[in-house]
């Protein structure tokens, strides 16, 4: 998300005078000017821009890394065609008709190892035999959402068994460098989230599982704010919620009593009759709330980048309406909102990781809480 912004705030001040000016030819001139000027109408109208599909292209997951312009980095793809076996390449050996790479089209690859023919469009990867015929695969390609969660786990394993290490050269004096910064979230997570919520004792098999989810999150937010990195939109990705929400799902019902099970399949003190109404809504809110989970991580992530690339398709938007007056207008103010959003993206990726831990020391502390009599 983050590739494009600058680029595009320079190119629509750059460019927006001499485009207004053609488009306001008075008509003197020769017919080679003439010309030109239908040209560039048409041309206009071809590629008229679509803020739709503008914002969610930014946002989607992607098989590279896309920094600026024509730089980018192809990604692997890793397909499996049944019954033919693996295919490994690059992303980068998808062409289009035209022989270029990538477009706005479909485009085409075909595998090393099986010789299938597979097509890469908006719905996916696609594949067709030498007869023309749907082949079942499996694309368990690196993407960059993938890469970037490989990037993070590699970053926190490095950085934690760091500062782990600097407490055993070091015990029993104050932390420093790396330690001293991860100490208060650290203390933050066991202190003010798993203790309190929890219970001391039973907090203790929860919170590396707490500790993980939460900088796992903060890492993966803070990623997609820096600029040139890609743009990276993890936790806007469904899928990575999805596994999120599930394991915070598994552990909750894998570490929950006798008592937690009793109270939602047979509450006591309530009549069979009214039973029947709120046993299967109980149940129903058992996997209700990973889906909370899931939904509320993906949403709000993806809502930042969002109304950053909105205020951005706003630039063109008022170009084309009102010529280069209105573009550089109205990307005065976009600029400006825009540097007060990702200030406040910067809070939320923090709050975001917290609210998450948050609800599932609720959960674990909801499955493991003992009877009061």
């Amino acid at each position: 998300m983050n590739r494009q912004i600058v680029r595009l705030i320079i190119a629509s001040v750059v460019f927006a005078t001499p485009l207004a000016a053609i488009s306001q030819n008075d008509g003197h001139g020769d017919g080679h000017q003439e010309v030109a000027h239908e040209d560039v109408h048409e041309d206009a109208h071809d590629e008229k821009f679509v803020p739709g599909d503008f914002i969610m292209h930014h946002i989607a997951d992607a098989n590279e890394i896309h920094f600026w312009g024509d730089v980018s980095i192809p990604l692997p793809m890793i397909i499996y065609a049944e019954g033919l076996g693996f295919d490994v390449f690059m992303s980068s050996d998808f062409h289009s008709e035209h022989g270029a790479h990538g477009g706005h089209g479909p485009s085409y690859a075909t595998g090393p190892s099986t010789g299938v023919e597979y097509t890469k469009g908006e719905s996916g990867v696609t594949a067709q035999n030498e007869h023309g015929e749907a082949l079942n695969i499996w694309d368990i390609s690196i993407t960059k959402s993938v890469f970037g969660m490989l990037m993070i786990l590699t970053l926190m394993i490095v950085m934690l068994r760091s500062a782990a290490k600097s407490y055993t050269r070091r015990p029993g004096q104050s932390p420093t460098g790396l330690a001293n910064f991860l100490e208060p979230l650290i203390l933050f997570v066991r202190d003010d989230i798993a203790n309190p919520i929890i219970g001391k004792q039973k907090a203790a098999k929860f919170i590396p599982f707490l500790l993980t989810t939460f900088f796992f999150i903060v890492g993966c937010n803070l990623l997609g704010l820096i600029p040139f990195a890609g743009g990276f939109n993890i936790t806007g990705t469904i899928g990575v919620t999805i596994v999120l929400a599930t394991l915070v799902f598994v552990i909750t019902s894998i570490n929950g009593n006798k008592h937690y099970w009793g109270h939602l399949v047979s509450p006591p003190g309530v009549p069979a009759l009214v039973k029947l109404i709120v046993v299967p809504i109980e149940i129903f809110g058992i996997f209700l709330k990973p889906i909370v989970l899931m939904i509320r991580l993906t949403a709000n992530m993806s809502a930042g980048h969002i109304i950053i690339l909105s205020f951005v398709s706003l630039i063109f938007i008022f170009n084309n309406s009102y010529g280069a007056v209105g573009g550089i207008g109205i990307g005065i103010f976009s600029t400006l909102f825009m540097i007060f959003m990702y200030f406040l993206e910067l809070l939320v990726a923090f709050l975001q990781a917290y609210v998450f831990t948050l609800l599932a020391a609720i959960y674990f502390s909801e499955a493991t809480q003992e009877p009061h009599h």
